[in-house]
């Protein structure tokens, strides 16, 4: 640490003193989401063009000669000695858009770019190595990170300034001043890329721990304790803003509270969801989350709505409600669905990635929330006699206000709070609230749309198959069932390839882009869910094939870790190893989770050992941010208490595993065949016209029963 805060502090010692820009956080920053283009987009057209991510198409009629990364932006830079100016961002992100308006679409600012910079863009969505190598950079030198994100290189790659959003000014400022610095005194900027090439390189160093793994109760519960001094008691989540969902996190304290019966936090979890789907981070019309909202009571959000966010979501939700019964969750989880449904799938089986935060105005002006948010004229307008009530259950006032007469819906008061003060129901209320609904979709639906980010990427679709799995597993809906298993064959039809490798990308009828760590193990995380619902073993088998190539390609002997890239891939900066989790799991805390439960499919002893060898390396980090680890820890309670092996052979297994699936029993998997299998926990173990169900730990299984009843009983 020590070695990396002077590389930190020779940086900003040196590069400031020439270049006196502030950077900025995404979150932080508030230009006028209203501001209008420069200049008209169909005057230039640049090489993105001929690229299929809707972000680089969104940027191909700027006046910037902007390049998608590739080989032939990098022989550009170095042919003509130019630095290059890498700019990351994705379809959905606010800020991006904002800073295209008032930089990349002004012709002074583009004049420059062009004069001294090859200017490249990135969709990080697309290209995560990318975005991991640079990202990384930018919070090294800066200590803060987002997007849109924008490093300048020296033509080799290496990085030597960054930052995310900038005004025009500062943009052109930063630009001048670093062009200045290249061409005066070159030496000093190679000297600080040396340096923080190094920097950068010692970030995701993971180093073998050989010393022998104390998984425990005892030890996470001081992880706990150390976790719970963030809790915001008030609104749940984190304490702070901005506040993001971290559907992870929360989904572990559900685990570990029911598992060590701690009903302080399950209490917090409930608090949390319960705030979230009231909250305007939830579309209270339409259904679906929001990324993250920027105060701290879930109200205003930014407006993009990710597949990943809402399918891990549909998980949790869907988790609490098997637990609570509480109808709340019931709601969330089929609106949330719809949503889906409706606006992100594919006709094929596959869900695309994002709708923006920004859409159109009628006045044809780009701006953010447009779609969503409401003033109380509309609403008055709409619902007419109904607008008292509605606004009452939807905080019409103070409480709700955002800006320029505007409302983000949001609720403060339970449904049972409200009917009593409106001496109805709580029947007649939620009948009331779904007529107000279906009027303002109707009004809604006229407004100009978002924009669509319509690729489909592996990662993201091993979320929601997993969502889907789970959404079915608590409530036997058919049409979920039949949503997993459609996405499931659309990977294997169109991603999956005979030798195990994955493609990441899908779009315009085809697959492309070697898939990263982060696809392959959502995917097989996906297959993994899609036998527990449907008791289909190639779903394991493909799993397992899917495994095996991740060892020949990712794995790293030595450490025991996954790098993020393939060997196949082309060689950056440097090969990180994805381990802190974020909004989504790390990939390779969800590839340790995936062994665990390979190793008991398959009796693989080597894939547990690797699992444990992997949550033992990063385990040091648990103390200081356990919240940053929670997927770990997933991993963690799973090795510390009794872990369930249920197998359920006969022609009645399937019946039999959905009723297992409906209770909320998170220690345990769930393997079954209504047929004679070889698969380990099932062989020898089918007997015609008959049903057992086994209950193992450790492969030492009770005696088989019948139903489902008595098998619950012996899992504690």
């Amino acid at each position: 640490m020590h070695r990396k805060n002077n590389i930190v502090l020779t940086l900003k010692r040196t590069i400031a003193s020439s270049l006196f820009v502030a950077h900025f956080v995404l979150t932080s920053c508030q230009p006028n989401s209203q501001s209008t283009s420069s200049m008209s987009n169909v005057d230039f057209t640049n090489d993105l063009i001929h690229e299929s991510s809707p972000y680089l198409l969104q940027h191909a009629h700027n006046p910037v000669n902007w390049m998608p990364w590739g080989e032939k932006a990098l022989q550009k830079a170095k042919d003509e000695n130019k630095p290059m100016l890498i700019s990351i961002g994705y379809s959905a992100c606010h800020w991006c858009h904002v800073m295209e308006r008032e930089s990349f679409e002004d012709t002074i600012a583009a004049k420059l770019m062009n004069e001294k910079y090859i200017s490249i863009k990135v969709d990080r969505e697309e290209r995560p190595d990318v975005d991991n190598v640079y990202m990384n950079a930018v919070q090294l030198m800066t200590g803060s990170g987002g997007w849109p994100l924008n490093v300048v290189t020296l033509p080799d790659g290496r990085p030597i300034w960054g930052g995310t959003y900038f005004t025009k000014d500062q943009w052109i400022n930063a630009l001048e001043q670093i062009s200045k610095l290249y061409n005066d005194d070159p030496e000093r900027l190679i000297s600080y890329a040396d340096q923080l090439e190094e920097g950068v390189k010692s970030l995701d160093v993971i180093n073998l721990n050989e010393t022998t793994p104390d998984f425990n109760l005892n030890i996470m519960q001081d992880y706990l304790n150390t976790w719970s001094t963030k809790f915001d008691m008030d609104y749940g989540g984190s304490k702070g803003m901005p506040k993001f969902m971290m559907p992870n996190n929360l989904h572990f304290l559900l685990k570990y509270s029911y598992q060590t019966e701690n009903k302080e936090i399950q209490k917090f979890v409930e608090l949390s969801l319960e705030k979230m789907a009231f909250g305007g981070v939830y579309d209270q019309v339409g259904g679906g989350f929001s990324r993250y909202s920027i105060d701290d009571k879930w109200h205003i959000p930014h407006f993009e709505k990710m597949l990943y966010d809402n399918a891990q979501l549909i998980s949790l939700y869907s988790d609490a409600y098997k637990l609570t019964k509480n109808s709340l969750y019931k709601n969330v989880v089929y609106e949330t669905i719809g949503f889906i449904n409706s606006e992100l799938k594919d006709s094929s089986g596959g869900y695309y990635s994002s709708l923006d935060a920004d859409s159109k105005t009628d006045e044809n002006v780009l701006e953010e929330g447009a779609f969503y948010v409401w003033t109380k004229e509309e609403l008055i307008k709409v619902l007419k006699e109904k607008f008292t009530l509605f606004s009452d259950y939807y905080n019409i006032n103070e409480f709700g206000y955002w800006e320029a007469n505007k409302y983000v819906l949001i609720r403060n008061q339970k449904g049972v709070e409200i009917a009593s003060k409106y001496n109805i129901s709580e029947d007649e209320l939620n009948q009331f609230i779904q007529s107000c609904k279906s009027e303002l979709i109707k009004v809604r639906n006229k407004r100009i749309k978002p924009r669509l980010d319509d690729k489909i990427l592996s990662s993201w679709n091993g979320l929601m198959i997993k969502g889907f799995a789970d959404s079915y597993k608590a409530f036997n809906e058919p049409d979920f069932l039949d949503a997993a298993v459609k996405n499931g064959e659309f990977i294997v039809k169109n991603l999956l390839q005979k030798d195990g490798q994955l493609l990441r990308n899908y779009k315009n009828n085809k697959g492309y882009i070697n898939g990263y760590l982060e696809d392959y193990s959502a995917v097989i995380s996906g297959f993994i869910a899609l036998h527990e619902i449907t008791l289909d073993d190639k779903w394991l088998k493909y799993s397992k094939k899917i495994t095996d190539y991740v060892y020949n390609h990712f794995y790293n002997e030595k450490t025991k870790m996954f790098y993020f890239t393939s060997d196949l891939d082309e060689k950056l900066l440097s090969r990180t190893v994805n381990f802190r989790d974020n909004v989504i799991p790390s990939s390779n805390s969800i590839m340790a989770n995936n062994l665990f439960f390979l190793s008991h499919y398959f009796d693989n002893e080597y894939y547990l050992e690797t699992a444990k060898s992997m949550l033992n390396n990063i385990s040091p980090e648990f103390d200081l941010y356990p919240d940053g680890f929670s997927n770990w820890l997933d991993l963690m309670l799973k090795l510390s208490d009794s872990f369930y092996e249920v197998a359920v052979v006969g022609e009645d297994a399937l019946i039999k595993a959905t009723e297992i699936n409906k209770n909320f029993k998170p220690n345990k998997l769930i393997i079954g065949s209504l047929i004679e299998s070889d698969l380990p926990l099932l062989e020898n173990r089918y007997v015609d016209g008959d049903t057992f169900i086994y209950v193992c730990v450790k492969k030492a299984c009770r005696l088989p029963v019948k139903t489902s009843e008595e098998a619950l009983e012996f899992i504690n």
